[in-house]
C-alpha cells in the first residue's frame, strides 16, 4: 500500500509542475518607476517595459465625449479654483451638445498597480490602480 500513496504524491506532484510550466493567468502587484518610457516593478524583482505591458483605458490618457443639457456658466476670478468660482452676473445658461473631452488618467512615479499576467508570461495586462 506505501507504494500506491506514493505513487499518487508523484502523479499529483507532476500535475501542478505541469500547470506551473505552462504559467497560467496570475494576478500581481507592480509600482510604477518610469514613465516615458513606461517601467513597472513587479513584485519588487521583475522590471517589465513597455513593451511587456497592455494598457487598459484605466491608465492612459484618452480622449471621450460628454452631453448635457443646459448649463449655468459661471465666471473664474484666480486662485484656487474651488475659492473664488462666481455666478455670472446676470445669469444665464447655455445649451450644450456633444463634447470633446480628454480624461487625464495616465500613470505617475510611485503608484501602485494590478496586473494580470498573460498565460505564457510575456505580456501583463495592467488593470488599474491599487486603492
Amino acid at each position: 500500500m506505501p507504494d500506491a500513496v506514493r505513487f499518487l504524491q508523484i502523479v499529483k506532484r507532476a500535475a501542478v509542475d505541469a500547470v506551473r510550466a505552462m504559467k497560467p493567468v496570475e494576478i500581481c502587484f507592480g509600482q510604477v518607476t518610469g514613465i516615458s518610457p513606461l517601467k513597472i516593478l513587479v513584485d519588487q524583482k521583475l522590471p517589465l517595459e513597455e513593451k511587456h505591458l497592455i494598457l487598459t483605458q484605466n491608465v492612459t490618457e484618452y480622449k471621450t465625449y460628454i452631453s448635457g443639457g443646459n448649463v449655468k456658466n459661471f465666471y473664474y476670478r484666480g486662485e484656487p479654483m474651488g475659492e473664488d468660482v462666481v455666478e455670472l452676473e446676470p445669469p444665464h445658461v447655455h445649451a450644450i451638445g456633444k463634447v470633446q473631452i480628454t480624461v487625464h488618467n495616465g500613470l505617475a512615479v510611485g503608484e501602485e498597480v494590478i496586473l494580470l499576467r498573460q498565460q505564457g508570461g510575456q505580456k501583463y495586462l495592467v488593470l488599474g490602480r491599487v486603492g
